[in-house]
């Protein structure tokens, strides 16, 4: 018979940043709450394929009922911003600043030198031809200050070249330290990389 403790822990280092000591810590203090907890923790887990969708425009993960989400359907934005990010805890650590109020792509992943990774190329040019069409001025590229952010952006800008007598292409201004993720950059640092970005 199989071992639900060694299990749930194989399933759970699997998360990114997780190892397996850790994974282990995890399923035994699950292990030590209340069965209400658990059960809580169980039903958010089963919910989250049924209540949780990803937009067909922005490719963010998020809870709505319309054919969009909130930050696609949101007639206040930008419409001649879009910010192209990593992944969706990039959008996330943007919006906490309150500086950007234009659109957002989530590329769901990176690029590395080696040729790994992947990000959604084809939903990209396919979201830049649609924005364009709603007014679209400038891309935001919002990537990571480490080298698979700037192989990410490299690829990016061969994909955007069709687009370049049209469209403002820039980057964030460096108040982002060499090395750092975006989804850990404070707000005060995220506040002046977008309002110190550039023209690439």
């Amino acid at each position: 018979m199989a071992d639900r403790i060694d299990e749930l822990a194989a399933a759970l280092s699997r998360f990114p940043g997780i190892g397996p000591r850790q994974a282990k810590r995890f399923v035994y203090y699950i292990l030590s709450t209340q069965q209400a907890e658990r059960t809580k923790l169980a039903d958010l887990i089963r919910s989250i394929a049924s209540e949780i969708k990803q937009c067909p425009e922005c490719m963010r993960f998020a809870n709505f009922s319309g054919p969009s989400c909130l930050y696609c359907t949101d007639t206040s934005r930008d419409d001649a911003l879009l910010m192209l990010v990593e992944k969706d805890q990039d959008l996330a650590s943007v919006e906490r600043a309150g500086t950007y109020k234009g659109r957002y792509f989530v590329l769901g992943g990176v690029l590395t030198l080696s040729g790994k990774g992947a990000i959604r190329e084809r939903e990209l040019t396919r979201a830049v031809g649609a924005r364009q069409k709603k007014g679209l001025k400038e891309i935001v590229l919002a990537l990571s200050a480490t080298s698979e952010g700037e192989t990410t952006t490299d690829r990016i800008k061969e994909l955007l070249l069709p687009y370049r007598d049209s469209l403002k292409v820039s980057e964030l201004g460096r108040g982002l330290s060499t090395g750092s993720e975006l989804e850990y950059a404070d707000a005060e640092t995220l506040r002046s990389a977008l309002q110190n970005r550039h023209e690439t």
